[in-house]
């Protein structure tokens, strides 16, 4: 079975991980629904040069993920939904006493409930095309935990969670649900912490890579968003057609620990 024809809607798309997976999917034909909060000419082309590149089509839709009625509005303005990759998210660091309430709220909205959100109105699509796949980006955090990050840990897991359900309720259907979960992944955003973080650990760029950055990361290498957009690929693909309900980790052996 080739994916060539089928479409997926990819949140938090314009950049990062999310832009990655959207690039290998339409390298396999797929046609991609790319989206972020922002509405610029720079977002709009973004999914231009993936139509041009890969010979797909490529749209971007504009829609806040910490609202429930945009995500779900979302699903219903790309009109397909065929393979549904939840990957919008934000972080925010901080002892549990001290941690903002508005930034608890912002992240579980954006990077748990936005995804039963747009779940709950991707399945229909699914069930009537008679073919789907959900593909939630959850995260080693979502398997494990680290200390000063209780909002982004709980909707992590929450997602992994969510995922297994949806799994049990489409099983005998042609449609499966799973989660990646990355580890550290070599990102823009990333690798623009890298400076500031050298200065602030008066170490080289190599040291606080290995010794800082991927310190939980055994392999002492980042993921790349290429690997994880490979990755959503595979699970996507007819190879991975009953494999469903469960977390494959991208993360170098983090969760091997």
């Amino acid at each position: 079975m080739t994916l060539a024809g089928k479409t997926a809607v990819i949140t938090g798309s314009n950049s990062g991980i999310g832009l990655g997976i959207a690039r290998e999917m339409a390298k396999a034909g797929v046609h991609v629904v790319l989206n972020s909060f922002t509405d610029r000419e720079e977002d709009h082309a973004i999914a231009a040069q993936i139509a041009k590149d890969h010979g797909v089509e490529a749209r971007y839709i504009q829609a806040d993920m910490s609202k429930g009625d945009q995500c779900r509005a979302l699903i219903e303005k790309a009109g397909v939904c065929d393979i549904l990759i939840n990957n919008a998210g934000i972080q925010h660091v901080a002892p549990i006493d001290e941690f903002p309430v508005e930034k608890w709220d912002a992240i579980i909205a954006i990077n748990m409930s936005s995804a039963f959100h747009t779940t709950a109105a991707a399945l229909p699509m699914m069930r009537a095309a008679g073919w789907g796949r959900v593909i939630n980006i959850a995260s080693a955090h979502g398997l494990t935990a680290s200390p000063f990050k209780s909002a982004y840990i709980a909707a992590k897991h929450g997602v992994v969670g969510m995922t297994k359900s949806v799994a049990l309720e489409t099983a005998q259907e042609p449609i499966t649900a799973n989660a990646i979960c990355p580890g550290y992944v070599l990102t823009p955003l990333v690798e623009a912490q890298i400076p500031d973080t050298m200065r602030e650990y008066d170490m080289s760029r190599e040291d606080v890579i290995k010794n800082v950055m991927l310190k939980r990361q055994p392999s002492k290498e980042f993921a790349t968003v290429e690997q994880l957009g490979g990755t959503a690929v595979f699970l996507a693909s007819d190879a991975a057609a009953q494999i469903t309900g469960t977390t494959i980790s991208v993360d170098g052996g983090w969760t091997a620990l």
